[in-house]
């Protein structure tokens, strides 16, 4: 089912918060009048949108609670103007009779905060000092967490305890019979008591091992695994993506490698691996490593934390990047910060040369892309009855150059050229970050989107039931070798448990399980059918392998298509001519160059359907030479031999500090006579 039109999305999010506000303004009014109906209405209303917000919307409860209407507040409100509203109704003037429910709704909300008090310290004392994955955790006492509601959901907690005072608060208003109201209230401070006392249960029972457990625990792992090489990554939610596309690569190597991560939350975004996964947040934990073998860390990408590790001397730091392109954040002046800087080819040689920032020549490894072995060469053009035309368009970046991203200026150009034409299928794979800092590239990848979609009503076609019912079953079967069998309230401790040690093989079978999910997806679309391509999967190296032509940025998508020798096309927003912007970037100079009109889509499809037409197929094989290096020795090869080097490198340098160092440090004293220890005593 298609998605709603970007207006009524918009209005859909801004439903409940109307209906809040609109409620609680009928609620007062209700009161001071009084009206019993419009009370109840409004009552009802304020708690209907309460639980929208609640399931729907969760990022507009946390900006209410930013300006101090948080859950409690409302609830709060909500049930001073009902039992304001019920001593002006008429009839309903016995204080003596309504006292004791507005104390026993006190004792309601005096439970509730000792209850959030006690999730509090049940967090606190379930929060390890660190975190791993696919390691036996069994050692550290982890139990199962508490149910979510209690511990982690304080909002629909305090919704749903206080639903039977409320109902029966209301019932009272409309009978005047206070055993209504008294019973509800009654059940509200029973159901937060239960609670209060199962979270005070799991406080006082056997509780994980504490911080120092758990830091001698993985100290003696580290001491037992003894990994040599590792990779280390920090950054944001979107960002994960860049670690992820060297897992395979540094699984490959015949060493013992780690992934050390920053952020707790990286623990569920890194992806499937059986390599184990470390989470370090405090920088004493990350100095520790130190003492360990760890001689390599490849880095995917810079990071503000960065600089922390390097701090560390007996580790080696080897710059890898995340992907390379000709825009001036792939020479970054930060990459001098490491001890080599590891590029695929002879262009990132030069392109740090030129760039000055302090980098060595020295320093540049060409190691190749070893990622990029799962990309298909170039088969001639497109046989079917469709060109598969992927669209890549990269994020706005952060220094506001409009020749970034062709989103806000030639996106929806390029995309309404190929819908308009019959025999395209499109492909629009848009960078994570889109719109993350200019709003106008969000807004701009919302009209894309929509465009997509209108086409896709406009052309329908049979869907292959027999490639539906092998996708389903090719999920199946992969999200249950990939998917931790979590329970829903599982915290991080739960699943750093659940996600022990990983059976021998699993790697393999999830390779060969991911294949033939690829396969059974692509056969499973309908003809024709226009795809936006958000999730984990496909991968972009599969939508790589299912286009004819790519048209993107300038970024490291273009080097990274360039493997299968295909056509591709970089949209020109730069505002530079197009004799510039080809000496500017030269990966560029294979490729079509679209204006922000899009005006040459057309031409460039007649040339990639035309067997004789396509006049740049040498000057791309010239330009991957460039950009990749040569495919003898294969890179995956050639990344092996850069991490033993440096591993020497850093078992040398090692050796030389211990040599440095030894004749420096004092002796150690010889003890004290026992005789002179008693004579000093005395």
């Amino acid at each position: 089912m298609p998605p709603l039109p970007r207006p009524l999305r918009s209005a859909a999010k801004a439903l409940p918060l109307v209906l809040l506000a609109v409620s609680f303004t009928v609620q007062a009014a209700a009161a001071v009048v009084p009206d019993l109906l419009l009370l109840a209405l409004a009552t009802a209303g304020v708690l209907g949108a309460e639980a929208a917000l609640h399931r729907w919307l969760p990022g507009q409860v946390a900006l209410l609670a930013k300006v101090r209407a948080d859950t409690m507040t409302r609830r709060l409100t909500c049930d001073f103007l009902l039992l304001f509203g019920m001593a002006r109704l008429p009839g309903h003037q016995r204080e003596a009779v309504y006292l004791p429910l507005v104390l026993g709704l006190l004792l309601c909300y005096a439970l509730h905060f000792a209850l959030h008090a006690a999730a509090i310290r049940v967090r606190q004392s379930r929060t390890l000092p660190l975190l791993t994955r696919n390691i036996d955790a069994s050692a550290l006492r982890i139990t199962p967490a508490p149910p979510a509601l209690l511990t982690r959901r304080h909002g629909p907690r305090l919704l749903l305890f206080g639903l039977p005072g409320t109902a029966g608060l209301l019932v009272t208003a409309a009978t005047d019979r206070p055993q209504y109201a008294a019973t509800g209230i009654a059940v509200t401070a029973g159901l937060a008591a239960v609670a209060l006392g199962e979270l005070m249960r799991s406080l006082v029972r056997r509780r994980p091992a504490g911080p120092d457990e758990v830091q001698e625990w993985f100290d003696a792992w580290l001491d037992d695994y003894r990994p040599t090489v590792g990779m280390y990554f920090s950054g944001g939610a979107s960002s994960a993506y860049q670690a992820n596309m060297w897992l395979e690569a540094l699984a490959s190597l015949g060493e013992r490698p780690v992934v050390v991560v920053r952020e707790r939350f990286m623990m569920q975004r890194i992806g499937v691996t059986d390599l184990p996964v470390v989470c370090l947040p405090k920088v004493a934990q990350l100095l520790r490593l130190e003492q360990s073998a760890l001689k390599v860390l490849i880095h995917p990408a810079n990071s503000g934390k960065t600089s922390q590790v390097l701090r560390i001397p007996t580790i080696k730091h080897a710059f890898v990047n995340h992907g390379e392109s000709d825009k001036l954040s792939s020479c970054n002046p930060y990459a001098k910060a490491y001890d080599e800087v590891w590029v695929a080819g002879p262009a990132a040689r030069e392109r740090y040369a030129l760039a000055d920032v302090g980098v060595r020549d020295a320093d540049v490894v060409e190691i190749g892309r070893p990622q990029l072995a799962p990309v298909a060469p170039y088969a001639g053009p497109p046989s079917g009855p469709y060109t598969t035309v992927l669209y890549a368009p990269t994020w706005e970046g952060w220094d506001g150059n409009p020749g970034n991203t062709s989103v806000v200026l030639a996106g929806e150009n390029i995309v309404r050229e190929l819908l308009a034409d019959p025999g395209v299928r499109l492909l629009y794979k848009p960078h994570p970050m889109t719109g993350s800092v200019d709003p106008r590239a969000g807004a701009a990848d919302a009209r894309i989107r929509d465009l997509i979609h209108a086409a896709n009503r406009a052309r329908t076609g049979p869907r292959p039931d027999p490639g539906a019912d092998e996708l389903a079953r090719r999920t199946a079967g992969l999200d249950a070798l990939t998917a931790s069998a979590f329970r829903p309230d599982a915290d991080d401790a739960e699943r750093m448990l659940a996600q022990g040690a990983p059976e021998a093989g699993r790697a393999a079978a999830v390779e060969a399980a991911t294949a033939a999910w690829e396969a059974a997806y692509w056969a499973s679309l309908p003809a024709g059918e226009h795809r936006i391509v958000t999730a984990a999967r496909p991968a972009l190296y599969s939508c790589f392998n299912a286009s004819d032509l790519l048209i993107s940025d300038v970024s490291s998508v273009i080097g990274d298509y360039l493997a299968g020798e295909k056509p591709y096309a970089v949209a020109n927003t730069s505002g530079l001519s197009d004799a510039v912007f080809r000496a500017t970037f030269p990966t560029v100079s294979a490729a079509t160059v679209l204006t922000p009109d899009a005006a040459g889509v057309p031409a460039l499809l007649a040339a990639v359907r035309d067997p004789g037409g396509d006049g740049l197929a040498e000057a791309r094989a010239a330009l991957k030479l460039r950009l990749l290096g040569p495919s003898d020795p294969p890179s995956p090869v050639r990344f092996a031999q850069a991490v033993r080097e440096l591993c020497e490198a850093a078992d040398t340098h090692r050796l030389r500090m211990t040599d440095r160092l030894l004749p420096g440090i004092p002796a150690q004293r010889s003890p004290v006579p026992e005789s002179r220890g008693l004579d000093l005593e005395a």
